[in-house]
C-alpha cells in the first residue's frame, strides 16, 4: 500500500468515525447540544429571571448546572463525582522549581489530578451504561409501538390510502387507525396524546386498546369519544391528554361522520380544489369527566382528498424558528395528485422547510381519496 493510500485510508476511517460531519459544523452542532442538554438538566429548576451581564450570567449558569446535574447523579456517584473534584482541584495546585539556574513551574501532584481523570472516565463509563439500557429497552416499546400502528392500508374499493409516522424521540405520541367493520363502514381515527416520550406513548396505548374495545361496543362518534375520555380521564394527572378526530365512512356512499376533540381540523379537498375544514372547537379528551362535542358530517365523493395529521406537520420550525404553518399545509394541500402524491409532497416540503435533520414533535400525515373513476 502506497503512503498515499494509507492517508486515504486514514482520512476515510476519520469520516466513519465522526459520522460524515465536518468540522466547519462542529461549532453548532455543539451548540445546539449544549442548549439541548441545559434545558433538559435544569428542567425542573425553579424559574427565575436570569442576571444581566454575561459575567453574572455564566456563574448563574454554571452554578444552577451544577446543583441540577450532581442532583440526578445517584448517591455513589454524586459522591464519586465531588471527590473527583477535589482532587482535580488539588492535583492543579502548582509549584516552582530551579532546573540548570531556569525556573519551571509544575504540579504539585500530578498523580492527583491523575485519579480524577480516571474517576471521571469511570463516571461517564457508568452513565454512558444507563444510557445504553434504557436505550435497548426504548427500542423494544418503539417496535411494540409500531405494531400498533397500521402498516397496511385497508383493502376499501374505490379508496387509496397514504401515511406516515415520525417520532421525535424513539417513541411518540401520536396515533392513527383505519378499523374496517363487519358492517362495511369504516372507522378513521387520528389522535395526539399531550408531551413527548415515554408518557405520550402510554397514552397513545391505552388510547388503541380502548378504541378497540369502543369500536367494538359502539362505533358511533360520540360514544367512541366518551369511552376513551373515561379511560383518560385521571390518567396521569391534568397534562395528560389527547386531541382526537374519529370518524366513520361509508365507502359507497361516501358519508363522513365525525367528532373532533381539539385536534387540528382535517381538511377535505374537493375535485375542483376548493377546500373545506372538518370539525368544531372543542377540549381535547382526558381533561373532565363530562364532554362537550357536537359531531359533523361530510360527504367524500369522487376526486376528493382528505388529509388527516397531527399538529407536528404545522407546528414543525426551521433553524430560524419559523413555523410551517396552517396556511403553507393547505396551500400544497391545494395541488391536485393521487393521495401518495399528496402524501409524498407535503413530506418533502416540510423536510426541505426544517432543513434540521431532526424534528421538535411527532409528526403523522394521513391522505385518503377516493378514485374519480366512481364518480357516475
Amino acid at each position: 500500500m502506497t503512503p498515499r493510500q494509507t492517508e486515504k485510508g486514514f482520512k476515510a476511517s476519520v469520516r466513519d468515525y465522526a459520522g460524515g460531519v465536518k468540522p466547519r459544523d462542529l461549532p453548532k452542532l455543539w451548540r445546539r447540544d449544549w442548549q439541548r442538554a441545559y434545558g433538559i438538566i435544569t428542567h425542573d429548576h425553579p424559574d427565575e429571571v436570569e442576571p444581566e451581564g454575561w459575567l453574572r450570567r455564566w456563574w448563574y449558569r454554571s452554578k444552577t448546572l451544577f446543583i441540577e446535574f450532581t442532583s440526578r447523579l445517584s448517591p455513589p456517584r454524586r459522591l464519586l463525582f465531588a471527590l473527583c473534584l477535589l482532587l482535580a482541584l488539588l492535583g492543579l495546585q502548582t509549584d516552582t522549581i530551579e532546573v540548570g539556574g531556569e525556573t519551571i513551574e509544575t504540579w504539585q501532584h500530578p498523580i492527583l489530578l491523575f485519579i480524577s481523570v480516571l474517576g471521571l472516565v469511570f463516571l461517564l463509563v457508568l452513565e454512558l451504561a444507563d444510557r445504553v439500557q434504557v436505550r435497548d429497552e426504548l427500542e423494544v416499546a418503539r417496535q411494540l409501538q409500531r405494531d400498533l400502528l397500521p402498516r397496511q392500508a385497508p383493502a376499501i374499493e374505490g379508496y387509496s390510502f397514504a401515511f406516515s409516522y415520525r417520532s421525535a424521540n424513539t417513541v411518540g405520541g401520536d396515533y392513527y387507525e383505519f378499523l374496517p367493520l363487519a358492517d362495511g363502514r369504516v372507522a378513521l381515527a387520528v389522535g395526539d396524546a399531550s408531551g413527548h416520550g415515554i408518557a405520550a406513548a402510554m397514552l397513545m396505548a391505552i388510547t388503541n386498546a380502548t378504541l378497540k374495545l369502543a369500536v367494538d361496543t359502539d362505533p358511533g362518534p360520540l360514544a367512541v369519544a366518551e369511552m376513551i375520555n373515561k379511560a383518560l380521564v385521571g390518567t396521569g394527572g391534568p397534562r395528560a391528554f389527547l386531541t382526537l378526530f374519529y370518524a366513520l365512512l361509508e365507502p359507497a356512499s361516501g358519508r363522513l361522520e365525525y367528532v373532533c376533540a381539539g385536534h387540528p381540523f382535517p381538511l377535505l379537498r374537493r375535485r375542483d380544489g376548493q377546500i373545506r375544514k372538518l370539525g368544531s372547537g372543542a377540549f381535547p379528551l382526558g381533561l373532565r369527566p363530562r364532554l362537550d362535542l357536537e359531531t359533523g358530517s361530510d360527504e367524500i365523493r369522487a376526486g376528493d382528498l382528505l388529509l388527516l395529521h397531527t399538529d407536528g406537520i404545522p407546528e414543525a420550525v426551521n433553524e430560524e424558528g419559523e413555523a410551517f404553518g396552517f396556511d403553507r399545509l393547505q396551500r400544497s394541500f391545494e395541488h391536485a395528485g393521487t393521495p401518495q402524491e399528496v402524501h409524498d409532497r407535503i413530506v418533502a416540503e416540510i423536510e426541505q422547510f426544517e432543513d434540521r435533520g431532526e424534528h421538535d414533535d411527532d409528526q403523522s400525515l394521513v391522505v385518503i381519496g377516493r378514485l374519480a373513476a366512481l364518480d357516475g
